[in-house]
């Protein structure tokens, strides 16, 4: 029981001895714990205080430049606005300076003109006293000559007397006689003069026409140009001949088919030569060929796809040279329909003449020679629009049996033109009355264009007729529904509907055509007649 309380004790004495020496122990630790808190604690206040301090500094340095900076930009706004100022001051001080100079210059003119004012005031007074001196003369002359002629008179009296003593008539009898005889000799004298005004006259006329005419003539620069029959079609390299041929030459004749051209192809190194008499046609063909080319598709169906679109292209240029014409004439307010045909006349010709030099041609000839018979710039402006419009009847949408000065005048009546430019188209030929003074001037500026040097060749137009007539002969039959004539007139190729007329309908048709050329037409050697019939069978998948 003692040695139990005794350990009891002692285990107890060593629990309090344990537990103060744990308290000194984990004071020691706080305690060195503490410390070491707050040294790094010093230490992140101390690296916080430098990072502040750097971060100041830099912040500093940035507001600093950004300062700068505005600052910079603030003189340079400031040299330019101030350099804006000085300019713009510079400039009213220079305005100022004209206008000044101006009104100085203004005060000397008026000045000059007060003093020529003066001057001529000065110059009528002493006019008038000069004549006020004459008049007073002229008045003693006057009465001087009043007593004269009372003295005259007394002494006709006296002589009129003893004269009718002496011849037995009286006073009046002799007058009557003398009056006549002056009458006769007047008359004579008068005829005479007459004749001699009028001849002079005559000749005065005729030299001012010539020298109207060749002023006019000199003041036109005019073009000599000669319609071509073929177009050179210039390729890259002879290895595009074989494509533009095809199998068998089916491209070719599908571009012949379809433009109605002849295409020759022959040994010319890089050169296809394009031959129709018309030269719309012409143009159709050397544009497809040319979209062709550039393409490298070449087979028949993009051919007829090719000239369907270049057919619409070349309506489109049609309209825009006819615009750039009437631009270049200044004539303004045409209809539509007469600058589409004035556009056409770019492919036509006229005896080999090219219709629209010709047309703008006899249209600045017009507007000449209107100015220097001083007309008025109005009856000048309807002279020139005449002049542009006298053959629009050569380029009808249809044909018809009129002749072209007639039908072109029908055509500038159907679109609202005036009465003087439609008697001038119409009577340039002498088909009509000319009832305006333009007329005889339209009529005279188209036989100088056409018969200056150079400027027409009579068989070119004989020529074209003949090829016209040769197509037309072909056409008239049922069932034909293209007609080319190629190769000069030499062939005519006549396409026809597969659906109306049979392989030997063809036969018959190309010997009664030619049977009907040989019996009604004159020609040079032999024509050719081709007649091609072609059966398509088209149908679309869907």
């Amino acid at each position: 029981m003692d040695s139990t309380i005794i350990v009891a004790i002692v285990a107890v004495g060593a629990i309090l001895i344990g537990i103060f020496l744990g308290k000194m122990i984990f004071a020691k630790n706080t305690q060195r714990q503490i410390e070491e808190a707050d040294q790094q604690a010093k230490k992140v206040l101390e690296d916080a205080k430098a990072h502040a301090e750097t971060l100041k500094e830099k912040k500093i340095l940035e507001a600093k430049e950004h300062f700068l900076q505005l600052k910079n930009k603030s003189e340079k706004e400031l040299l330019e606005l101030k350099s804006q100022q000085d300019k713009a001051k510079n400039e009213h001080e220079k305005e100022l300076l004209k206008r000044s100079q101006k009104v100085v210059e203004d005060e000397a003119k008026l000045k000059q003109q007060q003093q020529s004012i003066n001057d001529k005031n000065a110059s009528l007074q002493k006019q008038i006293n000069e004549n006020e001196q004459i008049k007073t003369e002229l008045e003693k002359q006057v009465e001087v000559v009043n007593i004269k002629r009372s003295e005259l008179e007394k002494h006709v009296d006296e002589h009129k007397r003893s004269l009718e003593k002496v011849a037995n008539l009286s006073a009046e009898q002799a007058k009557a006689e003398l009056i006549e005889l002056v009458k006769e000799e007047a008359r004579t004298k008068a005829m005479a003069h007459v004749k001699e005004i009028m001849e002079e006259a005559k000749l005065n006329a005729t030299k001012e026409a010539k020298k109207i005419v060749i002023q006019t003539i000199q003041r036109t620069a005019a073009e000599q140009t000669i319609e071509n029959a073929i177009t050179v079609f210039n390729l890259e390299s002879d290895e595009i001949k074989g494509q533009i041929i095809g199998r068998e030459g089916r491209n070719i004749r599908a571009l012949e088919a379809a433009t109605g051209v002849d295409l020759i192809i022959d040994d010319t190194p890089e050169a296809i030569v394009l031959s129709c008499f018309d030269p719309l046609r012409r143009e159709v063909a050397r544009l497809s060929l040319q979209r062709l080319v550039q393409d490298g598709r070449i087979h028949p169906a993009r051919i007829e796809e090719v000239v369907e679109k270049t057919k619409k292209q070349l309506e489109e240029q049609v309209m825009e040279i006819g615009e750039r014409t009437i631009i270049e004439l200044g004539v303004h307010g045409l209809h539509k329909d007469l600058v589409r045909m004035i556009g056409k006349m770019r492919f036509r010709s006229s005896y080999g003449q090219n219709l629209l030099m010709h047309s703008k041609e006899t249209a600045n000839l017009c507007g000449i020679m209107a100015a220097e018979l001083g007309l008025g710039q109005k009856v000048v402006k309807l002279a020139k629009r005449a002049g542009l419009l006298h053959d629009i009847g050569k380029v009808p949408d249809e044909e018809t049996e009129l002749s072209h000065a007639l039908l072109g005048a029908k055509l500038a009546e159907r679109c609202g033109e005036h009465p003087a430019i439609i008697n001038a188209i119409g009577a340039h030929h002498d088909e009509m009355e000319m009832t305006y003074i333009i007329s005889p001037i339209i009529q005279a500026c188209d036989a100088i264009s056409g018969a200056r040097p150079g400027a027409r060749r009579e068989m070119m137009q004989s020529y074209l007729q003949r090829i016209k007539d040769l197509e037309n002969l072909a056409m008239a039959y049922n069932g034909v529904e293209k007609a080319y004539a190629i190769q000069a007139g030499r062939e005519l190729r006549v396409i026809v509907e597969a659906d109306k007329v049979t392989d030997a309908d063809s036969d018959r048709l190309s010997f009664e055509i030619a049977d009907k050329i040989q019996k009604e037409m004159q020609y040079p050697g032999q024509i050719k007649v081709t007649v091609i019939r072609e059966l398509r069978a088209v149908n679309i998948a869907r």
